[in-house]
């Protein structure tokens, strides 16, 4: 296919997105700094001046960056296990993980809410178990929000690492532990390095989730427990403040573009630290017959 057709089949696609999406959000993040008449970082500074605005952007990437990286310490394990299961088991076991995404984040948000509520099933095992005497707040607290985004998007790490993990090779762990290397040793030096940019997709996908979700945090945060997207909805719908809205936009925009570069440059540093292992452990893979061979 020619350079010209191939350029005039995108150019309907093209079109369309630019005219209905690049376009009105370019100029959704221009209004966040326009100046009078000219442009500045004059809105940020008064964004930030407010005591509310700091602590909501605070609290939104706190708890972001703790549900990434709790889901990446508990997928990780779960990845590796489905990677080793069978292919049809595989299957099946990756559309359970599927399943939740299925089903409206209205309908997974309300059933946090009947557990968590104060005659919920939380509450009740807590005062059955003489923990507490009577029932505790759960709601509408911090540790709500971060236990409802985590259990919403926690599939999307699984996937992108049991993803990468099957394209990892089976001999390449052999060769880590031909060389002495202990489950804890093969994993640090040969598993997460040759599965990084899995890591990286899985905790994009969970970080942007995360500070771009509104129904999870509108509903188990409530208006004491804001985020960047409930102070939005806020911003827009109750205020008619579309330069805090505008500024709101780009800050979840950088942020988002931030961490996934701090990911891949953390993962690039971890890649370049253990190709002394790797390369150990493609020696391995060489030496391996010969070392059978004497053996024999």
């Amino acid at each position: 296919m020619s350079p010209r057709i191939a350029w005039g089949l995108l150019a309907p696609a093209l079109a369309f997105v630019s005219l209905f999406f690049v376009l009105p959000v370019l100029a959704l993040l221009a209004g966040a700094f326009k100046v009078d008449g000219g442009a500045g970082l004059a809105h940020f500074v008064a964004f930030f001046a407010e005591p509310l605005h700091e602590q909501v952007y605070w609290r939104t990437l706190r708890i972001a960056l703790l549900a990434t990286l709790v889901s990446a310490v508990v997928c990780y394990p779960a990845a590796m296990a489905m990677a080793r299961v069978r292919p049809p088991w595989r299957g099946l076991l990756t559309a359970l993980v599927i399943l939740p995404l299925m089903v409206s984040p209205i309908a997974r948000t309300y059933s946090w809410i009947v557990l968590l509520g104060r005659n919920g099933l939380a509450n009740s095992l807590l005062v059955g178990a003489g923990v507490v005497d009577e029932p505790v707040t759960l709601l509408f607290t911090e540790g709500a929000v971060f236990v409802g985004l985590l259990q919403l998007m926690m599939p999307l790490m699984l996937v992108s690492l049991v993803s990468a993990l099957e394209n990892l090779p089976a001999d390449v762990l052999a060769a880590a532990a031909t060389l002495g290397a202990n489950r804890w040793q093969a994993f640090w030096r040969v598993t997460l390095p040759l599965t990084r940019e899995g890591l990286v997709v899985g905790g994009t996908l969970v970080f942007t989730g995360c500070v771009t979700a509104y129904i999870t945090p509108a509903l188990l945060g409530g208006p004491k427990v804001l985020m960047l997207e409930t102070l939005l909805y806020q911003k827009v719908n109750v205020a008619s403040d579309t330069t805090a809205a505008s500024v709101i936009a780009v800050l979840l925009l950088a942020t988002t573009v931030a961490v996934n570069q701090g990911l891949r440059r953390l993962s690039r540093a971890r890649g370049g630290s253990s190709k002394s292992g790797d390369g150990g452990a493609k020696k391995a893979q060489r030496n391996a017959p010969e070392k059978a061979e004497a053996g024999a």
